[in-house]
């Protein structure tokens, strides 16, 4: 049972701090009639092959074994009738990767590290369900000497210091040793990278800027969202600073700075204050949050999610100390097209809408 999570931006014990795995059901029983009262972390050992008592518990402290549906402690005891669900980021532990030639957006790169401008639809990582076409398949082609394209090599996990969602596009920063991954990876971990995001919400700001603090955990119900939450110490420690670019009555483009990286953090928070990200199907933004109930501007915002079928995210700026110079290193992308046409439509719209 691999209990290691990896969550959305930066990867420091192995999006920021972090990289998700999907998690993936491995268990489901309904607890015999026979069955004795039992501690949990008992029964789902006796019941998963390998598993030991230590690595169940971290399952379980996780919030990765439900009892009707219900996260529970390592001494709760199940008892007959009671349905216990285990889930597994099945991550595997071998770090082979094959290579695959990829188009990749090289923005930077030297001895010690690389900073790629990922498009959006590219995963970071192989996992479950997503095992070739990842942009580490891709660096793993770049890296190799031409005469040993093709064949499995084995890249170190430790090169990933970070990743972004699928869906969002951006700045990513891989290490190309093991000393460079470990500099950066302690840079994370003290909050000193600069990261600054682009993204488009629903609603309109009464503030200029803010703070958003929650913690940010699995969802009780659904265990591949993620969830705010605000009282309690259920989830990990979430800072996200925001800042207002622009506002067209029903939606705002937004600066975000991360200061922690938890999985979807930004995604997360957004929804928490009731801004979801403009077009994320996940948590709520692909619908119509703010607006008018006129055809019109509901026709006007399904041609928006097709111009950008995907969450208005984008890794903009990416700052760190290089690893071994010690200098302050600082990069900037552009918006991709998508946004940007996105966003010049909803300046055009309102526009129209304030001549009327």
């Amino acid at each position: 049972m691999h209990t290691e999570e990896w969550e959305d931006e930066e990867l420091t014990e192995s999006e920021d701090g972090e990289q998700e795995q999907e998690l993936e059901e491995r268990l489901r029983i309904i607890v015999d009639k026979g069955q004795e009262p039992l501690r949990v972390d008992k029964f789902v050992m006796n019941r998963v092959e390998g598993a030991t008592r230590n690595k169940v518990q971290i399952a379980i402290d996780e919030g990765h074994v439900l009892v009707d549906g219900k996260t529970v402690k390592s001494n709760f005891k199940v008892k007959p009738g009671m349905e216990v669900v285990v889930f597994d980021n099945r991550r595997p532990d071998r770090t082979d990767i094959i290579p695959e030639q990829m188009d990749l957006d090289i923005f930077y790169e030297d001895d010690d590290v690389l900073v790629i401008n990922k498009q959006a639809g590219i995963v970071v990582h192989p996992g479950s369900g997503n095992y070739s076409g990842t942009l580490v398949n891709g660096v793993a082609w770049y890296l190799n000497p031409p005469e040993d394209k093709g064949r499995i090599i084995e890249l170190p996990r430790v090169g990933l210091v970070h990743r972004i969602d699928k869906d969002t596009s951006g700045l990513i920063l891989v290490a190309k040793n093991e000393a460079a991954a470990k500099h950066l990876s302690l840079q994370f971990q003290a909050h000193t990278i600069h990261r600054r995001y682009i993204a488009l919400a629903w609603g309109h700001f009464e503030q200029p800027e803010g703070t958003i603090t929650a913690n940010i955990g699995r969802n009780m119900r659904f265990r591949k969202k993620m969830d705010a939450f605000p009282d309690g110490d259920y989830g990990k420690h979430a800072v996200t600073h925001y800042k207002v670019l622009e506002q067209f009555h029903y939606v705002s483009l937004l600066e975000f700075r991360l200061e922690t990286g938890r999985t979807h953090q930004i995604r997360v928070h957004s929804r928490l204050i009731g801004h979801p990200l403009f077009n994320d199907e996940t948590y709520g933004g692909d619908r119509i949050v703010k607006g008018t109930v006129y055809s019109k501007y509901k026709q006007f915002v399904e041609n928006c999610f097709k111009l950008m079928p995907r969450q208005a995210l984008h890794a903009k700026e990416l700052g760190f100390v290089h690893p071994a110079t010690g200098e302050q290193m600082l990069f900037s992308s552009e918006l991709p097209d998508d946004m940007v046409a996105v966003i010049d439509k909803w300046r055009k719209y309102i526009v129209k809408e304030n001549q009327a």
